[in-house]
Order: structure tokens, then sequence, then C-alpha cells
């Protein structure tokens, strides 16, 4: 299994249009054969802060994930919300629920 941790830093005058793409691509991904797991999770802190937690089968997963039209349109639409490039951690699961 592959988890990535994605961290994305969005403008506040963005903060809702980031979260209504990214559920649609939160739901369009949940449905993809190789999805494991998929989170979206906002700071308490400081609400621009998010964290996406993602999980595939295995990188055949991930590949087929960043052909998608869903992902796609997220990652395009995104670019104008985020006050840097998003980051990303692969990571591999050892305690898995």
């Amino acid at each position: 299994m592959i988890a990535t941790l994605v961290y994305v830093d969005v403008k506040p005058d963005c903060v809702e249009a980031f979260k209504k793409i990214t559920e649609y691509n939160h739901n369009n991904t949940r449905k993809e054969a190789k999805n494991v797991r998929f989170d979206v999770l906002q700071s308490s802190a400081d609400p621009t802060q998010f964290v996406l937690y993602e999980v595939f089968e295995d990188e055949d997963g991930v590949t087929f994930h960043k052909t998608t039209e869903h992902y796609n349109k997220w990652r395009e639409e995104v670019a104008e919300y985020m006050n840097s490039q998003r980051r990303a951690t692969k990571t591999t699961p050892l305690c898995f629920d």
C-alpha cells in the first residue's frame, strides 16, 4: 500500500472554492478500484491549511488516479487557490485500519 500526505496552503478568500472542488475529487477518487482511502483534513487552528491523506493499493493505483478527469480538474482548478505549491510525502502504512 502507498499512503501520501498532500499539504495545501489555500488563500483565505479561496477556502470555500477549494473545499468544493476537493470534495468533488474525493467523491470520485473513492470510486476508483485501487483507492483504499481518501481523507480531506482542514486545520482547526488555521482554516487555510489542508492535508489530503490518500491511500492506494499500489503504484498502479496512484498512476491511474493521476490520469482521471476528476484529479486533473482538481489539480488545474486549485492551482489558483494556493498560496504556495502543494507538497506531498509518500509513506508506507505500518499500522493501518
